[in-house]
């Protein structure tokens, strides 16, 4: 298990920017790849964009490619979600979480083993 924490949520009108922060509680950072997930009110917990160990390879969502970043940095043991372009259809709390040390896609909740409290993000009209 690797223990997250998120942060950097917060209210932004549409158009804005935002950058979340997901700090590991874990040795060996750089060997997991890690996810970032969010969910509405109402809705189910939906992927948003994947990173591998290494950081040199990527995946997304196709509701927010282009307008989100994930990177990571291995020596904090870091991972980021750079919003721009929000909109309110953003809204949500975001979530980031561990997966397995073998790069692969995963979109799926259930491939992740660990995961934050979630920080929320708010996008006004």
């Amino acid at each position: 298990q690797v223990q997250l924490v998120e942060s950097g949520g917060g209210l932004v009108q549409a158009g804005g920017s935002l950058r979340l922060s997901c700090t590991a509680s874990v040795r060996t950072f750089s060997s997991y790849t890690m996810g970032w997930f969010r969910q509405a009110p109402g809705k189910e917990r939906e992927f948003v964009a994947t990173i591998s160990g290494g950081g040199g390879v990527t995946y997304y969502a196709d509701s927010v490619k282009g307008r989100f970043t994930i990177s990571r940095d291995n020596p904090k043991n870091t991972l980021y979600l750079q919003m721009n372009s929000l909109k309110p259809e953003d809204t949500a709390v975001y979530y980031c979480a561990a997966a397995g040390l073998r790069w692969e896609i995963r979109t799926k909740v259930h491939e992740y083993h660990s995961w934050g409290q979630g920080t929320p993000v708010t996008v006004s009209s």
